[in-house]
């Protein structure tokens, strides 16, 4: 059952709602009915048919739930949609000319948002169920829901070409959290999508993976490949794949829209030194202790020290620095044969043709991974 307000306090409510999560960090407030968008049920049905998720299949398991908020939670009746900015403070493409360095995506230079935000929901949740009596449960990220699509209903932005939100204030710049509640709030005007004809971040994508204006394929997308992707990166995206070592930046950076961005407030989302360029060689010879010290707090540490290592070994054959080869020709006997594999290709592309043959014929003499031996002979005919 909804929880019912009297007619009086709603208004007053959602005042010292806002007030609050203006006070916690949050720049964007929004509120939006759980029944806001039946579209999104068909949405997510044809991009999972289309395979655009990749192999994030939790995104097909969950699929239920994530289409529709009441059924995630049937106790449902409003969405609280909030977001705090992470803006940076310099041109996040200004590292991807610097080959010897490593671009990391400017949400992932921080500490990890999803435990920031979600402290700073749960007080502005409690202060929700003590002023009305209603249930809550708050989401950050993890939980099957749709952010954007609400965020975009609750009136905080649209969603761009790109599927990002874009908001007037923050451009793309946005980290999102949800507040469910059983309380019946006025929901506020939905925002009208306002891209006009830019096709900036369309355009600017290296591996083309937009099939259309507001549609992602995931399995094109560079992000998706050096995050989510848990096999080598396939031959065809390594190349511009460049020194992205953990995200892409792209289509966020390039909206117009971020002329009205700010740098983000909270110091916990502010860019650590260490992690605006840092050198490949060092990265590279990292062991797991090290890349878990290094990136204590950060999203990088869930992908792990293998994939890491793979997106490293791919931006130093990427690099034309043949100072690195030895560092990369280090890695041919990794434990791991994902790194295995991905040295293999760095190698490849960074010493001459003789020694590549050389180091192909001794490692697979010796070498009986048949996944690293199809990497060698793959990188050998091209």
């Amino acid at each position: 059952m909804p929880t019912l307000i009297s007619e009086a306090a709603p208004a007053a409510l959602v005042t010292e709602l806002k007030a609050r999560a203006a006070a916690l960090g949050f720049g964007a407030f929004g509120i939006t009915s759980a029944a806001a968008r039946p579209d999104l049920r068909d949405k997510l049905q044809h991009a999972l048919a289309e395979g655009w998720h990749g192999d994030m299949e939790w995104m097909a398991e969950t699929a239920e739930r994530r289409a529709s908020p009441s059924a995630l939670w049937d106790g449902a009746r409003s969405i609280i949609m909030l977001g705090v900015n992470y803006g940076p403070d310099s041109d996040p493409l200004a590292t991807l000319t610097r080959r010897d360095r490593g671009t990391i995506s400017v949400y992932a230079r921080n500490r990890d948002y999803h435990e920031i935000i979600k402290g700073k929901l749960k007080e502005l949740a409690g202060l929700l169920s003590r002023r009305s009596g209603a249930e809550v449960k708050v989401f950050v990220d993890t939980a099957p829901v749709m952010e954007k699509p609400l965020a975009e209903a609750a009136g905080l932005g649209w969603q761009g070409k790109h599927t990002v939100l874009v908001s007037r204030d923050y451009g793309s710049w946005l980290f999102l959290g949800a507040i469910f509640t059983s309380a019946d709030l006025p929901a506020d005007e939905p925002h009208e999508e306002s891209c006009g004809t830019c096709r900036r971040c369309l355009d600017i994508c290296p591996t083309a993976a937009f099939p259309a204006p507001f549609q992602l394929d995931a399995r094109r997308c560079l992000a998706y490949l050096n995050i989510e992707h848990k096999g080598p990166i396939p031959l065809e995206f390594r190349a511009a794949m460049g020194n992205r070592i953990y995200g892409c930046d792209d289509c966020l950076a390039v909206c117009p829209w971020n002329k009205f961005a700010s740098v983000a407030s909270e110091a916990r989302l502010q860019a650590r030194d260490e992690l605006n360029a840092p050198a490949l060689s060092d990265l590279v010879q990292l062991d797991d202790a090290g890349f878990r010290a290094l990136f204590a707090g950060s999203p990088i540490k869930r992908i792990g020290h293998g994939r890491f290592l793979r997106n490293v070994l791919i931006a130093i054959g990427n690099s034309g620095d043949v100072g690195l080869a030895p560092l990369a020709e280090a890695r041919l006997g990794d434990d791991d044969p994902l790194v295995r594999g991905a040295a293999i290709w760095s190698v490849r592309r960074l010493v001459p043709r003789d020694r590549a043959n050389a180091l192909a014929l001794d490692f697979m003499a010796r070498e009986g991974d048949i996944t690293v031996r199809s990497e060698w002979t793959a990188e050998l005919t091209q």
